[in-house]
């Protein structure tokens, strides 16, 4: 049965990537609430995607993300949290209790998926094709709160490592000329 999924992991990061971002989108998911998504429903839109944790010492940046999620969501923007455990147990909790903490202490109204792995043999096909071979910015993912910025057209447009804070400028900077671009 591992192997199964092991198998599946590989093809979908094989047919996920730089050369085919359209399949980007087929991605199976799942929400905060377990139910089954992909990012179809984000098509067309400029996306940053950031693996969160809520006993991080960046977890303040979730106040930063939800402003800059306000600020462009009516420009086709949208933050994608995707929580995870793999860095020094900073995400414990369950669906339940990340969805409480996000709301009651940093106000969040951007989508919240469910925990997943962005590293290792676990490691989600979302995170294999943002960080693989074929993406034009590969390696491991360092910490909690690594942002990928998506455009319009599914293609990775700029990774910002975790300390940089999503209102730094070259943040909204980047966001900004993605939103420009046709």
């Amino acid at each position: 049965m591992k192997i199964n999924a092991i198998l599946c992991l590989l093809a979908s990061a094989q047919i996920v990537s730089a050369q085919n971002p359209s399949a980007f989108y087929d991605i199976p998911l799942k929400d905060i609430d377990g139910k089954d998504k992909s990012l179809k429903a984000y098509q067309g839109k400029v996306l940053l995607l950031v693996n969160v944790a809520s006993q991080c010492g960046f977890t303040p940046q979730y106040k930063a993300l939800e402003t800059i999620h306000r600020k462009y969501k009516g420009q086709g923007f949208t933050v994608l949290g995707f929580p995870c455990n793999d860095f020094g147990a900073q995400e414990p909790g369950t669906a339940e209790d990340i969805k409480k903490f996000c709301s009651e202490k940093y106000e969040v109204t951007f989508p919240l998926f469910s925990k997943l792995h962005v590293k290792g043999g676990e490691q989600h096909p979302l995170y294999a094709a943002l960080t693989g071979k074929d993406s034009p910015f590969p390696g491991e993912i360092k910490w909690n709160f690594g942002k990928f910025l998506i455009g319009k057209d599914g293609k990775i447009l700029k990774r910002f490592e975790p300390q940089t804070r999503p209102d730094a400028p070259e943040v909204l900077e980047a966001v900004e000329a993605a939103l420009a671009s046709k």
